[in-house]
């Protein structure tokens, strides 16, 4: 039985009608990945704000706009900033289009390719929702995307420079991307990846960004998001994350900008001693909508999770964040912390938490909490009366709100890169 009403699911079945799924020999999925996805889209359809998972987002009220797919466009790329020290990586509507290194031990590729070359890796990892985790962002991507980008770093490999991938959408009328990252650390090795997501030109792009990361044994991943795209952006992110022993992987998330940006953030420790950290920094305003959805899923016992996630909602804005931590029966030994702070700039902001831990060992340290307020009068009382203006008192209480997020950012460049915009954005 489905989920939505049929009213609902016309939606989805508008978008199967109009877009055409990719045939199995020219997708990057395997057939019968491809035929779940579409048959998850006709079975559920798209979820609206009654979807209790969506009941402040609603994707189907979106998905109504006459979205059409773009077409691969291999074209130059031309002024666009290059993060310096970094390798460089460029995803063109969806497609990955170039990058400036092809190493043995480091491989960056489009998935098309590296079917062909490392197609057991691509059987092994890629498409790995099954049909009862999927959600209709990674069912769409799975049915229309059709290509993608690969990276594979071998055993051992010790990162010396980060890779920056720049996501660019080019779309003069109303568009539906479907980037697609499938990224495998193996043993021992460590890479430290940032992403990019800025809008261009004035049309409306959907993106349904999907990502599969794996880390085997040993390996650490350190992962820098930057979303700062326009009002025309809808930017739904599904970040899938599996972690073998010993495995570290951080992801901060800096969000700055988007009509309509919702972010599902999935681990699993499978691997004793396995660590997860999830940092996120939100600031939104003017009509923007900000939606982090997290889940940690402790599988095995010995490991260690923390979140922190800080929001800034201005003008007539609204943040939501949802965070779940499960701890499984054999999960002993567990320590899970999480924490969403907030603070509202307008009468006319909304901030929307859930924390929620489900806990079904008895050995373990859990704790969430949450909090939602105004800029503190008393701080800001005590540095006017220092001769120090309204609003420059007021921007320097946010800063310090944000500056222990910002100082996460262990590359230089990239942190002053998000100074900028957080204060931009504040403006």
């Amino acid at each position: 039985m489905s989920l939505l009403s049929d009213t609902k699911l016309s939606t989805a079945q508008q978008l199967l009608n109009k877009l055409t799924p990719i045939s199995g020999k020219n997708g990057i999925v395997e057939f019968d990945k491809m035929g779940e996805a579409i048959q998850y889209l006709e079975e559920y359809g798209i979820p609206s704000n009654k979807h209790e998972e969506y009941k402040y987002c609603n994707l189907d009220a979106v998905l109504r706009k006459e979205f059409k797919k773009i077409e691969n466009q291999f074209e130059e790329i031309t002024a666009i900033p290059q993060l310096e020290d970094c390798i460089n990586v460029y995803v063109l509507n969806g497609n990955f289009h170039s990058a400036e290194t092809n190493q043995d031990a480091l491989i960056i590729s489009d998935i098309q390719s590296a079917q062909k070359h490392h197609q057991s890796l691509l059987k092994q990892y890629l498409c790995v929702w099954p049909v009862k985790d999927m959600n209709a962002g990674v069912a769409l991507n799975t049915a229309f995307c059709n290509n993608g980008l690969f990276i594979h770093v071998s055993k051992t490999y010790q990162s010396q420079k980060p890779i920056c991938i720049h996501y660019l959408n080019k779309a003069n009328g109303e568009a539906m991307i479907h980037p697609r990252l499938l990224l495998i650390a193996e043993e021992n090795s460590s890479l430290t990846l940032i992403e990019k997501h800025y809008g261009t030109l004035n049309g409306k792009v959907f993106s349904t960004n999907t990502q599969e990361i794996s880390l085997a044994e040993n390996a650490q991943i350190h992962h820098y998001r930057i979303q700062a795209e326009n009002e025309n952006s809808f930017h739904f992110s599904n970040i899938e994350v599996q972690q073998n022993s010993n495995s570290n992987y951080t992801a901060s998330t800096f969000t700055f900008g988007g009509a309509l940006v919702r972010n599902n953030h999935h681990i699993r420790l499978n691997g004793k001693n396995a660590e997860a950290n999830l940092n996120g920094l939100i600031v939104a305003s003017d009509t923007n909508l900000i939606d982090n959805h997290t889940l940690i899923d402790h599988a095995t016992p010995h490991c260690n999770s923390n979140e922190l996630y800080k929001g800034i909602a201005n003008d007539k804005s609204s943040i939501v964040f949802n965070g779940k931590i499960m701890v499984r029966r054999d999960a002993q030994k567990t320590n899970a912390y999480q924490s969403s702070k907030n603070i509202l700039l307008s009468d006319d902001a909304t901030v929307n938490t859930k924390p929620q831990l489900e806990i079904f060992a008895d050995d373990v340290k859990c704790s969430h909490g949450t909090s939602t307020g105004k800029v503190d009068e008393q701080a800001l009382f005590y540095l006017k009366a220092r001769g120090i203006g309204d609003a420059s008192a007021r921007r320097l209480l946010l800063q310090a709100f944000a500056q222990e997020l910002i100082d996460k950012i262990e590359i230089e460049s990239l942190q002053e890169e998000v100074i900028n915009l957080f204060e931009n954005t504040l403006k």
